[in-house]
Parts: structure tokens; sequence; C-alpha cells
């Protein structure tokens, strides 16, 4: 049995700042848990690993827990098989409440569109997860070019979750599923 006043939640942001929760409620009872966020997207040049960086950043100041792969995957960058990141990164998939895409670019990066299905799927079978929200920055969509998303990939997001074209929009969605 929780010690927890019925109905009572709280915001990570609000509790990781200490104190109290939104509610006046002192810090003791409440028994929040950061979301686990996927941060997926292309990481193959130092500009699209800053970008993913500068958000992770954000996230985590905002008291998210964000796994991205490439901290991970480039550290010592010795051994880097097919076999290895998929040990590595599945897990941090099938342990997320939700997932973040970088959806930029002429099309969306094939990784990304690999870890977009595997997160839908699971998402079919496990009802604490939260969604997918699908970041496109790129102009070319506002300009009415093709903004590179395969028809099937754009499905999977908006069927569970919504594609936002601002890392502050992201932000909020995250923010409202936490």
């Amino acid at each position: 049995m929780s010690s927890r006043p019925a109905g009572h939640a709280s915001p990570v942001a609000e509790v990781a700042a200490g104190g109290e929760c939104a509610c006046g409620v002192g810090l003791q009872f409440c028994s929040v848990r950061a979301l686990k966020i996927y941060f997926a997207g292309p990481l193959f040049t130092p500009y699209e690993r800053f970008f993913i960086d500068e958000c992770a950043a954000a996230l985590r100041a905002d008291g998210f827990e964000v796994f991205v792969p490439h901290e991970h995957e480039l550290k010592g960058a010795i051994d880097v098989t097919a076999a290895r990141i998929f040990a590595q990164d599945r897990p941090a998939i099938e342990g997320a409440d939700a997932m973040l895409a970088i959806l930029d670019g002429p099309s969306v990066d094939d990784g990304t569109a690999c870890e977009i299905g595997m997160f839908h799927a699971l998402l079919q079978s496990d009802p604490s997860k939260k969604g997918i929200v699908g970041l496109l920055t790129d102009i070319r969509g506002t300009r009415g070019e093709s903004t590179g998303i395969n028809l099937f990939v754009q499905g999977a997001i908006e069927d569970a979750g919504r594609i936002v074209a601002s890392f502050e929009e992201a932000r909020d969605v995250l923010r409202a599923w936490g």
C-alpha cells in the first residue's frame, strides 16, 4: 500500500526541482519515475550528433532519462559490429517508455525507421508505453517539397503519437506523457 495520497501525480520536472510537488504534498509522498526516452536518429556526422546531444541534454535537464545510441556505441569505437550495436540498442528500445525520432533528411535514416517500427510493435502489447514523437525540422517540407518520410513510417508514428516541427513541441508532448 502506498503512502501517497490517492490520485496524486507529479510532473517529473517539479519533482526533480526538489521541495513539494505541484499539489503541495511533500516529496516523501511522491513515487515518480523518470520517463525513459529512446532517442532515435542519424548519428553519422558531427552535426547530427551535436543536435541530438543538445536535445538530449535539454531533456535530461527536464528530468527525463534519455538513451542516445551514439553515446554508447562510439565510446572506444573498438569492435563496432552489427551484432554489438543490435545487442546494445534493442534492450534500450524495449525498456523505453517513449521514443523521440529525428526524421530530417532526404529520407528517414534506415536505422531510425527500424527503431520506430520496433517500438511501435512493442506499444501494441505494452500499455505502459507512451508513444512516438517524430521530429521533422527539415525546411523542405515547409516549402512543399518531399518530407522524405515513407508513408508506412509516417503511419506508424501517427498511430502511436505525432510528428512535430520543433524540439520545443517534441518536449511538450514528452512532458505531457511524463
